[in-house]
Protein backbone atom coordinates (compact mmCIF):
# COMPACT_ATOMS: atom_id res chain seq x y z
CA UNK A 1 0.00 0.00 0.00
CA UNK A 2 1.37 3.42 -1.00
CA UNK A 3 0.93 6.39 1.32
CA UNK A 4 1.34 10.15 1.48
CA UNK A 5 1.22 12.13 4.72
CA UNK A 6 0.91 15.84 5.42
CA UNK A 7 1.06 17.66 8.76
CA UNK A 8 -0.49 20.76 10.29
CA UNK A 9 -1.46 21.99 13.75
CA UNK A 10 -4.25 23.80 15.55
CA UNK A 11 -4.92 25.24 19.01
CA UNK A 12 -8.15 24.88 20.95
CA UNK A 13 -9.58 25.23 24.44
CA UNK A 14 -12.01 22.79 25.99
CA UNK A 15 -12.98 20.99 29.19
CA UNK A 16 -14.20 17.49 29.94
CA UNK A 17 -17.02 16.03 31.99
CA UNK A 18 -16.33 13.05 34.22
CA UNK A 19 -14.11 12.26 37.18
CA UNK A 20 -11.80 10.14 34.98
CA UNK A 21 -10.48 13.41 33.48
CA UNK A 22 -9.25 14.82 36.80
CA UNK A 23 -7.97 18.38 36.41
CA UNK A 24 -8.82 18.34 32.68
CA UNK A 25 -12.43 18.87 33.77
CA UNK A 26 -11.44 22.53 34.05
CA UNK A 27 -11.04 24.67 30.95
CA UNK A 28 -7.61 24.10 29.43
CA UNK A 29 -5.83 24.56 26.13
CA UNK A 30 -4.34 22.08 23.73
CA UNK A 31 -2.13 22.39 20.69
CA UNK A 32 -2.49 19.40 18.41
CA UNK A 33 -0.12 18.35 15.67
CA UNK A 34 -2.24 16.62 13.03
CA UNK A 35 -1.07 14.04 10.51
CA UNK A 36 -3.26 13.19 7.55
CA UNK A 37 -2.21 9.97 5.83
CA UNK A 38 -3.87 8.81 2.62
CA UNK A 39 -3.24 5.36 1.16
CA UNK A 40 -3.93 3.48 -2.03
CA UNK A 41 -2.90 0.13 -3.46
CA UNK A 42 -2.14 1.39 -6.99
CA UNK A 43 -0.60 4.71 -7.98
CA UNK A 44 -2.56 6.98 -10.31
CA UNK A 45 -1.59 7.61 -13.94
CA UNK A 46 0.89 10.29 -12.82
CA UNK A 47 2.62 7.93 -10.38
CA UNK A 48 1.09 9.62 -7.33
CA UNK A 49 -1.02 8.71 -4.34
CA UNK A 50 -2.43 12.27 -4.40
CA UNK A 51 -1.05 15.72 -5.01
CA UNK A 52 0.72 16.70 -1.75
CA UNK A 53 -0.19 20.36 -2.23
CA UNK A 54 -3.89 19.52 -2.47
CA UNK A 55 -3.64 17.30 0.62
CA UNK A 56 -1.95 20.10 2.58
CA UNK A 57 -4.59 22.60 1.52
CA UNK A 58 -7.40 20.20 2.38
CA UNK A 59 -6.05 19.58 5.88
CA UNK A 60 -5.60 23.32 6.53
CA UNK A 61 -9.17 24.01 5.41
CA UNK A 62 -10.61 21.27 7.60
CA UNK A 63 -8.71 22.53 10.67
CA UNK A 64 -9.50 26.23 10.16
CA UNK A 65 -12.96 26.15 11.81
CA UNK A 66 -11.43 24.62 14.96
CA UNK A 67 -8.48 26.98 15.30
CA UNK A 68 -8.47 29.17 18.43
CA UNK A 69 -11.94 28.00 19.43
CA UNK A 70 -13.29 27.04 22.81
CA UNK A 71 -14.91 23.79 21.74
CA UNK A 72 -17.22 23.95 24.77
CA UNK A 73 -18.95 26.90 23.03
CA UNK A 74 -19.36 25.20 19.64
CA UNK A 75 -22.94 23.98 19.00
CA UNK A 76 -21.66 21.06 16.90
CA UNK A 77 -19.95 19.64 20.00
CA UNK A 78 -22.70 20.30 22.57
CA UNK A 79 -22.80 17.58 25.21
CA UNK A 80 -19.70 15.85 23.82
CA UNK A 81 -16.32 15.31 25.48
CA UNK A 82 -14.02 16.55 22.73
CA UNK A 83 -11.29 14.02 23.48
CA UNK A 84 -8.37 13.51 21.16
CA UNK A 85 -10.03 10.36 19.84
CA UNK A 86 -13.30 12.19 19.19
CA UNK A 87 -11.53 15.03 17.39
CA UNK A 88 -9.57 12.58 15.22
CA UNK A 89 -12.88 11.09 14.02
CA UNK A 90 -14.40 14.54 13.51
CA UNK A 91 -11.46 15.62 11.33
CA UNK A 92 -11.52 12.27 9.48
CA UNK A 93 -15.20 12.76 8.63
CA UNK A 94 -14.58 16.29 7.30
CA UNK A 95 -11.60 15.07 5.21
CA UNK A 96 -13.68 12.25 3.72
CA UNK A 97 -16.56 14.63 2.90
CA UNK A 98 -14.22 17.03 1.12
CA UNK A 99 -12.34 14.23 -0.63
CA UNK A 100 -15.60 12.81 -1.98
CA UNK A 101 -16.49 16.33 -3.16
CA UNK A 102 -13.25 16.46 -5.21
CA UNK A 103 -10.89 18.44 -2.93
CA UNK A 104 -8.01 16.06 -3.70
CA UNK A 105 -8.63 16.15 -7.43
CA UNK A 106 -9.12 13.05 -9.57
CA UNK A 107 -6.46 11.17 -7.57
CA UNK A 108 -8.66 11.33 -4.49
CA UNK A 109 -11.16 8.96 -6.05
CA UNK A 110 -8.61 6.14 -6.05
CA UNK A 111 -7.80 6.31 -2.35
CA UNK A 112 -8.42 3.25 -0.25
CA UNK A 113 -7.77 4.42 3.33
CA UNK A 114 -7.51 7.71 5.20
CA UNK A 115 -5.93 8.03 8.64
CA UNK A 116 -5.97 11.08 10.90
CA UNK A 117 -3.60 11.18 13.87
CA UNK A 118 -3.68 13.90 16.54
CA UNK A 119 -0.52 14.27 18.59
CA UNK A 120 -1.17 15.74 22.05
CA UNK A 121 2.56 15.72 22.73
CA UNK A 122 5.68 13.95 21.58
CA UNK A 123 4.75 10.94 23.73
CA UNK A 124 0.95 10.66 23.35
CA UNK A 125 -1.39 10.58 20.35
CA UNK A 126 -4.64 9.09 19.10
CA UNK A 127 -6.12 8.55 15.66
CA UNK A 128 -8.92 7.33 13.51
CA UNK A 129 -8.71 5.55 10.16
CA UNK A 130 -11.16 4.03 7.77
CA UNK A 131 -11.79 3.13 4.15
CA UNK A 132 -12.96 5.68 1.66
CA UNK A 133 -16.44 5.02 0.29
CA UNK A 134 -16.32 3.66 -3.26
Amino acid sequence: MYSVSVRNRFMIAHSFRGAIFGPAQRLHGATYVVDLEVRRAVLDDDGLVVDIGLASTLLAEVLAPLEYRNLDDEPAFAGQNTTTEFLARHIFDRVVERTMAGALGPGGRGLDVIRVTLHESDVAWAGYEGPLPK
